[in-house]
């Protein structure tokens, strides 16, 4: 399959939406599009009485207006530096300055989890929150984003998979391509759209399980149950993509035959899997008296 001609940078039929060295682009609209939905859902799932009937909602909608920020900037600076320390350690001594560059591409998920988690630490503690509950409500509203962001990476044309023959295969190849990157680094040879299959397990199908959890099973109730099946879900499918997907330059050759994101999609399992049998385990509390007398 041929690799569709869409520009980086978003355009208003020829006109590029670029003024000078500023130009806004398809992957950063969609980090702010998946923050922006991420955080009226989250907050859909704090007013929404029917879930939380066996314990309140564990904060505010205000108060999720306030810890958008912190997330905010966990998501990119987390997401930053763990794409640096994980997969592009050089550069903290061949290009410092390039490890500012975010608009250049080259972000982390695990390290985005960090730096999320670290957010959400320091407002539960400043806020005398449970910090298990917050994160049920948070990962419900992750996968949103992580859809879009992985779209945004098929239109760079980055994190492509490795060669395949499928009939669904891509060169990601063209010339919006060579003039991006001066080349085509993926070469002319057809490769898994790695990007589309973690756009649609971790953003789609991951989001439609949480939704059962949220709505369905209505685990908000089970403390940090939620937040366990999404760090199982999604380091399962990371996982299985990784299979297919081209590990980054300099990381081909790693012990056992696993990629880096397999080492650090494996400790996520385990943690999950702690999670709900923790959460699973532990005693419900009685019905809410509203909920009760319904």
């Amino acid at each position: 399959m041929p690799f569709p001609e869409i520009e980086p940078i978003v355009h208003i039929g020829s006109f590029p939406l670029q003024f000078g060295p500023l130009a806004i682009r398809w992957y950063s609209l969609a980090y702010i599009a998946g923050i922006l939905i991420g955080w009226r859902y989250a907050s859909s799932l704090l007013r929404n009485a029917s879930l939380w009937t066996r314990r309140p909602a564990p904060f505010t909608p205000a108060q999720m207006d306030d810890l958008i920020l912190w997330i905010t900037i966990g998501i990119i600076v987390g997401g930053r530096l763990g794409h640096v320390i994980f997969y592009t350690p050089t550069m903290i001594w061949l290009d410092p300055i390039g490890i500012f560059k975010t608009w250049e591409g080259g972000m982390s998920f695990h390290g985005g989890v960090i730096g999320v988690s670290i957010a959400m630490i320091l407002f539960a503690v400043r806020n005398k929150l449970d910090l298990l509950r917050i994160a049920d409500v948070i990962v419900a509203a992750y996968p949103i984003g992580h859809f879009l962001g992985r779209c945004a990476n098929f239109i760079n044309a980055e994190l492509w998979g490795r060669p395949t023959d499928l009939p669904w295969g891509v060169v990601f190849c063209n010339k919006v391509v060579e003039r991006t990157y001066g080349s085509c680094p993926a070469g002319m040879v057809p490769r898994h759209p790695s990007q589309l299959y973690e756009a649609l397990f971790e953003g789609l199908v991951l989001f439609l399980i949480l939704m059962w959890a949220t709505h369905v099973a209505k685990l908000g109730n089970r403390r940090g149950v939620i937040a366990g099946l999404f760090l199982v879900f999604y380091s399962v499918f990371r996982i299985a993509i990784e299979t297919v997907r081209q590990p980054d330059a300099g990381l081909e050759s790693l012990p056992l035959g696993l990629t880096m994101g397999m080492y650090l999609s494996i400790p996520m399992v385990v943690g999950g899997l702690y999670l709900i049998w923790r959460g699973m385990r532990e005693p419900l509390p009685p019905l809410l008296p509203a909920t009760a007398k319904a």
